[in-house]
């Protein structure tokens, strides 16, 4: 590019370059600090039940995320604060599980997450002898098709990874992934992953002959970000000579392939990956999903910074921008549910259902893109 074309596109483009700055780390770190604070302050009670359309326990799977995340700014953030809110958010639950130990439902598993990771760092065996029960308890069955819908992958394949790695085990290892093959390759029909477009259908209601009103496939945002973050968190324990690693890893690059091209200008990703104009505008927990993978892929060795980094920085340019409250907390988070038109609607003023597990995809967001290096 000579000097005077340079000078002109410059002029025409200037968010282009400043979009593909780095933020610094302490930047990062200031910003999950912020929106951390703030949820500690509203929730300081980590065992108190939370009520919307009816009173939950405080260990279900939007509450596990936002542990996974606090976990997450503790390994980069080690204040005393962060550990003792997590023990406690154990200890109010005995550390249990919703449903107890013989739940199958991948939901009420995912609270194991951060139990296995506080047992790490305290050996007490109280901490994980619940969830280790509930995944022994699956394992002594033939059963493999309970995750029907691709968040259980994000809710409890990081678990058996994790138990397989705690105890050098691999039985861990092949149940997990005979797990994820049936979702893969069989919910729905004919699986629930398309492996042409390499993106993930939520369930069975979403799969061909389903389409969105432009007459694309269904993809969902947050949907397709559990996946990706359980491929993150799972590859992450798993050792890279497991000869299952390297399926999670091809899936793992074929969605970032994917993904890369339906970012939109401003960072964000749609609730509909392939329909802009069905509940269109840019959302949070989908998106920060995104930028998790980004980082951590460039953080690892998978991905290149020349095709990657502008997407992973416009996208958490767009969270810190756009989406954070004066008071710390999220906007632009869609409530729960499964498809486009729910958890209605997306704004920056309008507060989802629950306001925990936005949390915890931006922290995890925030904790790879501060590691990010130039």
């Amino acid at each position: 590019m000579n000097k005077s074309f340079r000078f002109i596109f410059l002029l025409l483009f200037p968010c282009t370059i400043t979009a593909q700055s780095l933020p610094k780390k302490k930047q990062v770190l200031a910003k999950m600090r912020a929106t951390n604070a703030y949820f500690m302050k509203a929730w300081p009670d980590a065992g108190k039940t939370i009520v919307t359309n009816k009173e939950r326990p405080s260990n279900i799977w939007t509450r596990a995320v936002y542990y996974e995340g606090l976990m997450a700014l503790y390994s980069i953030d080690p204040k005393k604060e962060y550990y003792d809110y997590a023990v406690q958010w154990g200890e109010k639950h005995r550390w249990g599980l919703n449903g107890g130990t013989q739940t199958r439902n991948a939901d009420n598993q995912c609270c194991g997450q951060t139990y296995l990771d506080l047992y790490l760092l305290d050996k007490k065996d109280e901490r994980i002898k619940d969830i280790k029960a509930s995944v022994d308890a699956m394992m002594a069955t033939d059963k493999i098709d309970d995750w029907h819908w691709v968040d259980a992958i994000q809710m409890a394949l990081p678990v058996f990874a994790r138990l397989g790695k705690l105890y050098n085990d691999s039985s861990y290892y092949v149940r997990m992934h005979q797990m994820y093959l049936f979702s893969k390759y069989k919910h729905g029909g004919n699986g629930l992953y398309n492996t042409t477009d390499h993106l993930w259908w939520r369930d069975k209601d979403f799969v061909p002959p389903y389409k969105e009103p432009n007459g694309q496939n269904c993809y969902w945002s947050r949907g397709n970000g559990w996946v990706l973050a359980a491929l993150v968190r799972t590859m992450n324990v798993l050792p890279v000579n497991d000869p299952r690693f390297a399926e999670y890893k091809q899936d793992y690059l074929d969605m970032m392939e994917a993904l890369l091209p339906l970012q939109r200008p401003d960072g964000a990703w749609n609730v509909s990956l392939n329909d802009s104009t069905h509940f269109g505008g840019k959302e949070l927990s989908g998106t920060a999903l995104f930028v998790y993978g980004m980082a951590w892929g460039m953080n690892n060795g998978y991905l290149s910074k020349d095709k990657y980094l502008a997407a992973a920085v416009r996208g958490w340019n767009m969270l810190v921008n756009d989406c954070i409250r004066p008071d710390g907390s999220l906007g632009y988070v869609q409530g729960t549910g499964k498809e486009p038109k729910d958890g209605q609607p997306v704004s920056f003023d309008h507060k989802p259902d629950f306001e925990d597990y936005g949390l915890g995809c931006f922290l995890l967001a925030g904790s790879e893109m501060y590691k990010l290096k130039k």
